[in-house]
């Protein structure tokens, strides 16, 4: 089956408002955390074979990588919806392995809530996404008398010597966003679920995708689209490669009926961004159409390090210029050493 994905006709755009709405966007504030997290702990060394800023850490073993990744969840989250914010746990994880090329092997878990009864949806939530995704939940860490809700969860994952990372884009590939729109929002949220409901063998199938872009050399640079929404993970992706590029906001595989600002802040359950070179694409582009998922080349990366958007006309405005500062704090940085 091949997916063609019309370019969508939008409005007359306010580019700068709309940056500037991306920019200060809730997810994309959160990942601005990171920068002196990074900072203090010292992770920007870059002595790692694989350097932080990745979806997992990438931990050399034998002829391949073992990986290695935590989400935390919102308190207000886990409280408003625990039976989501559990499937979460395991479906935001083994999001993060695909989106390195690997696949996973097991999770673990760290809960604490007010009483069994307020952990059992979030524990249901956990049961029900491991078997559908097929990875066990192997141990963890549990205490039902804490005063409010929380949780983490935490996955290990292997891949093989060919990596998908956020630090292997380069100027000249398309920039490739892959979305799956067969799903609903979780009102009020800008949660886009395309997972829960869903035939487990198409779920895992899905995900397989991307560790075999990784081990036929289709692809080298992949980031999962997050809470940052479409544009800002591009943006993360494009910070730690070092390179810039334009965003053609019409071309970013979108529901019917969706407004593009919400969509521009949605968290998919299935998405990612990609660098690619040009003359992969189509095959990168086929193998996700193949199996019902929007794929679409949305921007050419450049080396200026500077993220734009763009509209229909051609008119441009700057999302983040990274020669002036960092958003996360990881990835090449020019340097003025003589």
């Amino acid at each position: 089956m091949t997916l063609d994905l019309p370019t969508l006709d939008l409005p007359a755009l306010d580019l700068p408002t709309l940056a500037r709405r991306i920019r200060d966007a809730r997810g994309v504030a959160h990942k601005r955390d990171i920068d002196a997290v990074v900072a203090r702990l010292g992770l920007g060394r870059g002595d790692a074979a694989v350097p932080v800023g990745d979806d997992c850490a990438a931990i050399p073993d034998g002829d391949g990588h073992l990986l290695l990744a935590i989400e935390g969840f919102l308190d207000g989250f886990v409280a408003e919806d625990p039976y989501f914010a559990g499937y979460c746990g395991i479906m935001v994880n083994l999001s993060d392995v695909a989106a390195m090329g690997g696949r996973p092997l097991a999770v673990v878990d760290a809960l604490w809530s007010r009483g069994a009864d307020a952990a059992d949806p979030i524990l249901a939530g956990l049961s029900d996404a491991a078997a559908l995704y097929g990875v066990p939940v192997v141990g963890g860490h549990t205490n039902t008398r804490a005063a409010s809700g929380n949780l983490a969860v935490a996955v290990l994952g292997r891949a093989g010597p060919r990596l998908l990372t956020s630090f292997d884009a380069a100027p000249g590939d398309d920039l490739i966003a892959v979305i799956d729109l067969r799903g609903r929002f979780r009102d009020p949220h800008p949660y886009w679920d395309a997972s829960t409901g869903s035939p487990g063998a198409r779920l895992r199938g899905d995900l397989a995708l991307l560790p075999g872009l990784a081990e036929d050399g289709l692809a080298c640079a992949a980031k999962d689209i997050s809470m940052a929404g479409v544009v800002g993970t591009a943006l993360m992706l494009l910070e730690c490669s070092g390179v810039g590029g334009s965003i053609d906001l019409a071309a970013i595989p979108r529901p019917d009926a969706v407004p593009l600002d919400r969509w521009l802040t949605a968290f998919p359950s299935f998405g990612y961004v990609l660098g690619v070179r040009p003359d992969r694409t189509p095959a990168v582009r086929a193998r996700f159409a193949e199996r019902g998922l929007a794929a679409a080349a949305i921007g050419r990366l450049d080396a200026s390090r500077v993220v734009r958007v763009r509209d229909a006309s051609g008119g441009e405005a700057v999302v983040w210029d990274l020669r002036a500062g960092p958003l996360t704090g990881c990835g090449r940085r020019e340097t003025n050493d003589a």
